[in-house]
């Protein structure tokens, strides 16, 4: 299960295909430093979105 506090690095090493998520998302930057470090409610907050709706699109993907 992916949660909120996870970081985008984490989440992409462990699934991978979610990049199409966050790209899908508007998050265009998945590989520089901050991206792969922040958590994943802090990536939503900086790009303005819902992180719950996030959370749900990217646990969908990986079941």
């Amino acid at each position: 299960m992916i949660t909120k506090e996870m970081s985008i690095g984490q989440v992409l090493r462990e699934h991978p295909q979610t990049a199409e998520i966050f790209l899908g998302m508007g998050m265009h930057c998945l590989g520089c430093p901050s991206a792969t470090s922040e958590s994943i409610e802090g990536a939503a907050l900086t790009h303005g979105m819902q992180v719950d709706e996030l959370i749900g699109k990217l646990n969908q993907n990986v079941q």
